[in-house]
């Protein structure tokens, strides 16, 4: 999968990215808001290398996906986008989510990627996609809310704990504007 916005390239992860993936990934402020639990810092280049095997593998199956965001006028990748079947998920459920190394934050990197990757998943036929955010997440819940998802409140369904859940159908995402 290959998407480009105005300023970004969506794409899959590079086994040259493993470094940049380490220092986004070894980061605590990166990784206390993604899924259950303690947060689990990545330790080394091999976990970054072998992370990217697994990216490449939850991207087998279109339109999901798990991919890096490259400011195209640096090149540098600013995080990850994915689009994935949330865990636990009764109906095949999907959620859009971001990830950015701080450097990327305050951009609108995270609204822009996201954005791309819902419309993909809606002209590839999904009736719905998910944001879950932990329920202290305001940076997330911010663009959620630019996104025009709907808040459907605080939920403890996907995951153990209690979540902020965000959704929007194609129809809702049409008429966003």
């Amino acid at each position: 999968m290959h998407l480009e916005t105005a300023r970004l390239t969506i794409r899959p992860w590079s086994h040259d990215e493993a470094d940049r993936l380490l220092d986004i990934q070894s980061r605590l402020e990166v990784v206390k808001w993604l899924g259950d639990g303690e947060p689990v810092l990545m330790k080394d280049l091999d976990e970054a290398h072998a992370r990217i095997d697994r990216y490449t593998e939850r991207s087998a199956t279109p339109p999901l996906g798990f991919w890096a965001v490259e400011v195209r006028e640096s090149g540098v990748v600013a995080g990850s986008v994915i689009l994935l079947t949330l865990p636990n998920a009764d109906d095949g459920e999907v959620e859009v989510g971001w990830h950015l190394h701080p450097d990327s934050w305050g951009h609108g990197y995270a609204t822009e990627a996201a954005t791309a990757v819902i419309q993909h998943g809606f002209d590839a036929g999904l009736p719905e996609v998910y944001a879950i955010t932990h329920t202290t997440n305001e940076r997330s819940q911010a663009v959620c809310r630019r996104l025009g998802f709907d808040d459907l409140g605080v939920m403890e369904k996907w995951y153990e704990e209690e979540s902020r859940v965000y959704r929007t159908t194609p129809e809702r995402w049409a008429d966003r504007a």
